[in-house]
This record gives C-alpha cells, sequence and structure tokens, in this order.
C-alpha cells in the first residue's frame, strides 16, 4: 500500500512549539509526589502542539519538570490542556494521562509564531516571536519517558481511602529529530487559580523557544509501580483534571 499523499498545510507534522524556562529547584521538589524526585536542571518544559487525535486536530498545551523514578530520568506532567473533550475523560480514566479542557491558538504565519493558552476564563500563558535559522536533525533516534499517575479516591470521599492505590505510568515516546528552528520571541505567564505558574513555577531565567519536528517510531504506555498511598495522599486532590495541587496539596495560588 502506498503512503498516504500529504499535501501543504496537513495537520500531520506541524512542528510543536517548545518553551523552556528555568526555576527554583524548591519550587519542582514541591509537586513532585513521593516516589519522583528531581534530577537535572531545574527547568519547566511546556510544549505546544497541534496533532490529529480522534480524526481531527487537538490543539493542546502540555507543561513538565524534571523528576525520575528508580534511576529512570523523564518528565512528571503537570498538565495537558486540549481543545476537545472527546480525548480528556478517557485519557485519565485509561493511563492517568492529566488532561482537562483549554482554549489554545497556535500558529505560525512566514516567520510568526503565536499560540496563547486559556482556561477558565483567563489566558494564562501567551508567546510571540519571529524564527531563527533551520538546524537539521539527524538520523539517531531518541527515547523520552514521560511520568504520568494514575489512581481514583474511594466512592464517598473517605480520608486516606481509594478505590484504586496510586501506580506511576511510564510513557516512552522514541522518535526521530528531522528538524529544529530557534524562536526569538517573549513569554508571558499571567496569574491563574487554575493554571498557577507564576505561583509555582516562576520564571528564574531566560526563556528558550524553538520549533522542533520530529518522527515519531514507537510508543509504550506501562504501570512503573505503585506509589506510597498514604505518602501520595496530599498529592491525590488537583486542580481540574490537571496535576496542579489543590486545596490538600502543595501550596497554590489563592
Amino acid at each position: 500500500m502506498s503512503e498516504p499523499i500529504r499535501l501543504p498545510g496537513d495537520v500531520l507534522g506541524v512542528p510543536k512549539l517548545v518553551l523552556r524556562y528555568p526555576t527554583d529547584p524548591a519550587s519542582i521538589d514541591a509537586l513532585l509526589p513521593p516516589g519522583l524526585e528531581r534530577r537535572g536542571e531545574p527547568v519547566v518544559s511546556i510544549g505546544i502542539y497541534c496533532a490529529p487525535v480522534h480524526g481531527e486536530p487537538e490543539l493542546g498545551v502540555s507543561t513538565k519538570v524534571p523528576a525520575a523514578h528508580d534511576g529512570e530520568e523523564g518528565g512528571y506532567t503537570l498538565g495537558i490542556g486540549i481543545d476537545q473533550e472527546s480525548a480528556i475523560f478517557i485519557s485519565r480514566e485509561t493511563n492517568g494521562q492529566p488532561k482537562f479542557p483549554c482554549a489554545i491558538r497556535y500558529h505560525r504565519l512566514g516567520d510568526h509564531v503565536h499560540a496563547s493558552c486559556t482556561h477558565q476564563g483567563t489566558t494564562f500563558l501567551s508567546f510571540d516571536g519571529r524564527l531563527g535559522a533551520v538546524v537539521e536533525g539527524g538520523d539517531v533516534e531518541r527515547t523520552e519517558t514521560e511520568w504520568w499517575i494514575k489512581y481514583s479516591r474511594a466512592v464517598g470521599g473517605a480520608e486516606g481511602a481509594y478505590d484504586l492505590p496510586p501506580r506511576l505510568v511510564r510513557v516512552a515516546t522514541t522518535a526521530q529529530l528531522v528538524c529544529t528552528v530557534p524562536v526569538d520571541g517573549e513569554l508571558t505567564l499571567r496569574p491563574s487559580r487554575w493554571d498557577p505558574y507564576t505561583e509555582l513555577l516562576p520564571i528564574r531565567g531566560e526563556v528558550v523557544a524553538e520549533l522542533v519536528s520530529t518522527r515519531v517510531t514507537g510508543r509504550t504506555i506501562e504501570v512503573a509501580g505503585p506509589l506510597d498511598p498514604e505518602a501520595f495522599w496530599p498529592f491525590a486532590d488537583t486542580i481540574g483534571g490537571s496535576r496542579w495541587p489543590g486545596l490538600r496539596g502543595a501550596p497554590r495560588v489563592d
């Protein structure tokens, strides 16, 4: 069977806008539940993407911080805001993927790149920038590890009780880097009760932005192991479908 024809403008292959910035190490430590520990530089990674899901384009914003489990390094996903409801609840129920509804604008026109993310009436993130020169990728495949958590608190809300105790989910994605394009621009994060970047992951240095094109060659999702249910309990209460801490968890914006 021949490859499908891909005309210009095809949703498949839209590069991801990746924004990285340093934050306080203690800020990351406060957000990591027992079983995960900070590893490497305290850099927040935000990816804004457009990809086909359920036969239509999904616009999303994913936020990760560096974390390791049993010595294996990866990124702990705090939240994935998306603009289509069909993929939110089934993703959380099946794999613990922390998705929540979010209105997202993301486009490139010529050398200009724009992105903005709005949740519960607040545009908590916006970015505008200009493209630099393309940097070609190589033939080497890389595997990136991402951590999700699946659990269910007990019906009726009994203190410390679960219907499904917490377990860590390991997501391994293998991909070949096609190219990157540096973007010279400005990231703005605004105070928000629902997306408390400015309070819990403040910017503490230079923001680096780039468009990243990859060719995904494989993906596995599996249980990495159980987490201590008693130690995890303060982290079980979260904001919406994200992993931002709720009222019982680590400090959050009022």
